[in-house]
């Protein structure tokens, strides 16, 4: 077994593996760039090693500095955990070379499975279901015939693309050739690869994935499958295991398909057989692999009972038990729904929300799980992905969890910056859900309602006071406070029907500038000498 093992990584996935490696009593070294220095993933873990300051490019993807950071720390392995270079043939052959374990895929798999054009190469070798599309495109009037061919709609796609980057749906060959030059820009930039190619587009799909392990021998065994349909912006949203709503021969060709096509290169530690299902003419067809951890690992570990991360670390030791022993203990057990808790704002087209959370506090319950590096007093950064916690909720059924997971958000406080908590409630609420009708154009047409009000411009000497105030303290610093005419604050309070001290607007000199996001009830206590403007 490994002695000490580096996760490149940061948030909540380094987080999730350096828990996992203190329970098998392996020492664990964190990596950070200079802003994230007090972030949580750098003090659950044994050390800490500095990649100094930087974007993401000079930092968590430059693989010199993490190299170096191995070298330093006398790691014997490194998980990637998911992003950054978990993908990376050519981190992994570094590592090696270095005589460090990379825990994670073959060089040979993350190349294959990495270009969606050499993948269904590889699917199409292992007779898998494959929507019509083409090869590698040479230039925009290739990408026309080939569109004819296949059909319209098509998807304009990166062939080294990910996470719902490097995509477009055209509908006529109009809209493919004023999208061809955008999304070679997109690829070329944000994967270094301007290679493209053209898919059939199913216009109102689901998208399915079935969760393998290899043991890089040829033997493989499949985790069920989930559900990630809830998208936005081809993002992920909400995530779900079993799939709902599947027939029967449906849910057996995408798992026989995704096990033919693993087994066919004898594929090597956690991976992911992504589909995209067809309602209307009940077949899934194979869209990629995805050689990692995935975000959604949570919902099947807790459906099986298992520890994907820590399969990983004993694969790569060479110390887990043989898949045919384990397949016999995979029984799965109710229904799992994972909400993804970002630091965006939904009111205004989800733009990132970073800054300092002054208050975080996630409820305990049963079957609930927090994968989190969130804290009271962390600064969000604008300069990484905003995922803040990934709220995973474990029930006897579908039902049971989903109502679970609305309450839990319910009962999530972050302060200090927006999120996304109340449109991951209204996600979960919207009868396409409930009803396991959805399909990856659903959150398209959810019209968010916010339970909230903006301060578009502060009024001079506008305070908001709560009553009594902040008793019981020393007093020095900030004073108690409470409202000059608490007996008007309270009676204002009962009037609207709330407790006496729920906080409320003090105005002394001129009021605010309000923008309410949702039907609220107004009213002004103390003498009357206001005034209000209304518009809208």
């Amino acid at each position: 077994m490994f002695d000490k093992i580096l996760i490149a990584n940061r948030g909540a996935i380094a987080v999730r593996i350096a828990r996992t490696l203190d329970a098998m009593g392996i020492k664990s070294v964190a990596i950070y760039a200079q802003a994230d220095r007090d972030s949580m993933h750098t003090q659950v873990t044994t050390e800490a090693v500095s990649l100094g300051v930087g974007d993401v490019a000079n930092t968590y993807l430059n693989i010199e500095k993490i190299l170096d950071a191995c070298v330093r720390s006398g790691v014997d392995a490194v998980h990637p955990g998911y992003g950054f270079l978990s993908e990376n043939a050519d981190f992994c052959r570094a590592l090696e070379q270095q005589g460090i374990a990379f825990i994670g895929p073959r060089p040979e798999h993350l190349i294959s499975f990495g270009l969606k054009h050499e993948a269904r190469r590889v699917a199409t070798d292992a007779a898998v279901n494959l929507l019509a599309g083409s090869g590698v495109l040479d230039g925009v009037d290739d990408a026309i015939r080939q569109a004819a061919e296949i059909g319209y709609p098509v998807m304009l796609k990166s062939s080294a693309g990910g996470g719902g980057i490097g995509m477009i749906r055209c509908a006529n060959e109009e809209e493919l050739r004023s999208s061809y030059a955008t999304v070679t820009r997109l690829a070329d930039n944000a994967f270094g690869d301007h290679r493209l190619f053209v898919e059939r587009c199913i216009v109102s799909p689901r998208h399915v994935e079935v969760q393998a392990f290899g043991d890089g021998s040829g033997d493989v065994i499949l985790l069920g499958d989930r559900d990630c349909t809830l998208q936005r912006r081809h993002q992920k949203v909400i995530e779900e295991c079993p799939a709902p709503n599947l027939p029967a021969t449906v849910r057996e060709r995408m798992h026989r398909d995704a096990q033919a096509l693993l087994e066919s290169v004898s594929y090597r530690s956690a991976g992911t057989v992504e589909f995209l299902y067809d309602p209307e003419h009940e077949t899934a067809t194979f869209l990629e692999v995805n050689t990692r951890l995935q975000v959604e690992h949570g919902v099947t570990e807790m459906v099986y009972d298992v520890d994907i991360v820590r399969w990983m670390i004993e694969l790569a030791a060479g110390t887990l038990d043989p898949l045919t022993k384990l397949a016999r203990r995979l029984v799965p057990s109710g229904s799992a729904i994972q909400a993804r808790l970002c630091a965006e704002d939904p009111k205004h087209d989800f733009r990132p929300t970073p800054g300092l959370a002054s208050v975080v506090s996630f409820p305990q319950s049963k079957g609930l799980r927090i994968d989190s590096w969130l804290r009271a007093g962390t600064e969000v950064s604008p300069l990484y992905d905003s995922l803040l916690a990934k709220v995973l909720v474990h029930a006897e059924s579908r039902e049971q969890a989903r109502k679970q997971l609305v309450n839990e958000l319910d009962k999530t406080v972050i302060h200090g910056i927006e999120t996304n908590r109340s449109y991951l409630i209204q996600a979960l609420e919207c009868e396409p859900f409930r009803s396991e009708n959805h399909n990856t154009g659903t959150l398209a047409d959810l019209r968010y309602n916010p339970n909230t009000l903006e301060v578009l411009v502060a009024g001079p000497q506008t305070t908001v006071q709560a009553w009594p105030g902040r008793m019981g303290y020393w007093n020095v610093g900030i004073p108690p406070s409470g409202p000059m005419d608490d007996l008007s604050f309270r009676m204002g309070n009962r009037l609207l029907g709330n407790e006496e001290g729920v906080p409320g607007f003090e105005i002394t000199v001129s009021g605010p500038t309000l923008q309410f996001n949702t039907t609220v009830r107004v009213l002004l206590a103390g003498q009357a000498l206001l005034s209000i403007q209304s518009e809208g």
